[in-house]
């Protein structure tokens, strides 16, 4: 995004962004690029003639610790258990930010985002049980669920100043609720039965935690310490580890909030998620690759989920909301806009491939949910885009929007 960009999100036309939401917005962006430039890496890794070493490489154990306390897992699961925990970490602070002091604080400004998140969430899953209905695949309604800030963000800010700022921010807070949404998802369904004993280190070891904060106790060795024993209670427990990350950051005190993101925020945006891409991304593509019993089906569900079902579940959750009265199209836009932003809102990747991992134990599902994400949240940027610049970029008319 650049400095005319910048200015351009601070005069009329649309609500300014702050310096910290612009902060966000731009490391989301550039991280982006790193993020579809380790895809592609790793997808022309695993179809190149050096495809083993890339199987060789993620499968690789490393184990952790000692005796008892040791944990053994390939190089794949490190990143997507304990390298993603960081990620999810991140995610949890910038929730915790939004709700005390961004969009999310004031219900009636959050309202028409956070209906459109519903719907995006809603729509695909119902259209990918629909498609799924009695198929082995039918474990994967969480898929296309998700939005890929990273991509999204990245792809409006390539845009420029042909996107108000106020459709910018309802993009990012659309995507934060559509990431609480994925939360939730992940830790209730996608989970391998629950272990109590476990759940309740936890507890105590988080209880431990708010109180020495609140009493002025922030000696950030400790609580890295606190946050591992958290980690792997999670990991015993039978929760998605990465759970734990998000609690992590729901529960920082806000004061620290801004700190831990300027150093945080990068390494998860140009270190942790190119980091998954290239573990997660490196499918092999062959002429069978939907042959598998139920593949297709599973391909064809997160095809129509995220290309069809959020662009309609955004766009008509949205015209839901501002018909209602709850709240109104973002300033100086329009609804060919909005659609577009809807479609963009279809680029899955980072936590769609995540799901993908945890919904299927059968490898050639696992691939074929893979290949349909990285296709569909191409088809989605590129289609996405499109609509975008074709929009009229005047103020809506009446027949655009209508006020609350």
């Amino acid at each position: 995004m650049s400095a005319d960009d910048d200015q351009h999100d601070l005069q009329p036309g649309g609500r300014g962004l702050t310096q910290v939401v612009r902060e966000f917005l731009r490391t989301e962006a550039a991280g982006g690029i790193a993020l579809l430039a380790a895809a592609v890496f790793a997808l022309v890794w695993a179809n190149s003639p050096w495809q083993g070493g890339y199987q060789s490489l993620w499968s690789s154990e490393l184990t952790v610790g000692w005796g008892r306390f040791a944990l053994t897992e390939d190089l794949q699961h490190w990143v997507n258990d304990g390298l993603m925990a960081l990620f999810f970490f991140v995610v949890g602070l910038e929730i915790k930010r939004e709700l005390v002091r961004g969009e999310l604080r004031d219900p009636r400004t959050a309202a028409v985002p956070a209906i459109a998140a519903i719907g995006g969430m809603l729509v695909p899953a119902a259209i990918y049980s629909a498609v799924n209905a009695g198929q082995v695949g039918l474990a994967g309604w969480g898929i296309p669920m998700a939005t890929d800030i990273a991509f999204a963000v990245g792809v409006v800010a390539l845009l420029g100043r042909r996107i108000p700022a106020s459709l910018k921010l309802f993009l990012l807070t659309l995507a934060i609720v559509d990431d609480i949404g994925a939360i939730v998802v992940i830790a209730v369904f996608y989970n391998n039965g629950i272990h109590l004993t476990a759940l309740l280190v936890d507890a105590a070891v988080l209880a431990a935690m708010v109180v020495l904060w609140r009493v002025g106790v922030t000696w950030f060795p400790l609580f890295v310490l606190a946050g591992i024993v958290v980690w792997v209670a999670m990991f015993e427990s039978g929760v998605h580890a990465t759970i734990a990350g998000v609690i992590l950051g729901l529960l920082t005190p806000i004061a620290l909030i801004p700190r831990l993101e300027h150093v945080l925020h990068p390494w998860s945006s140009f270190v942790i998620v190119p980091l998954f891409a290239l573990a997660n991304a490196g499918v092999t593509i062959s002429s069978g690759a939907f042959s598998a019993p139920g593949a297709a089906a599973v391909a064809v569900g997160i095809g129509a989920g995220l290309l069809v079902g959020k662009t309609v579940g955004i766009t008509g959750a949205t015209w839901m909301a501002v018909r209602s009265g709850l709240g109104r199209l973002p300033e100086g836009s329009s609804w060919r806009q909005l659609t577009g932003i809807a479609t963009v809102a279809g680029i899955g990747f980072t936590v769609s491939l995540f799901i993908s991992a945890l919904a299927f134990s059968d490898a050639s599902l696992v691939d074929a949910a893979k290949l349909a994400i990285l296709l569909t949240s191409t088809a989605a940027a590129l289609l996405g885009t499109a609509i975008l610049l074709r929009a009229r970029q005047a103020t809506p008319t009446a027949d655009d929007a209508v006020d609350s």
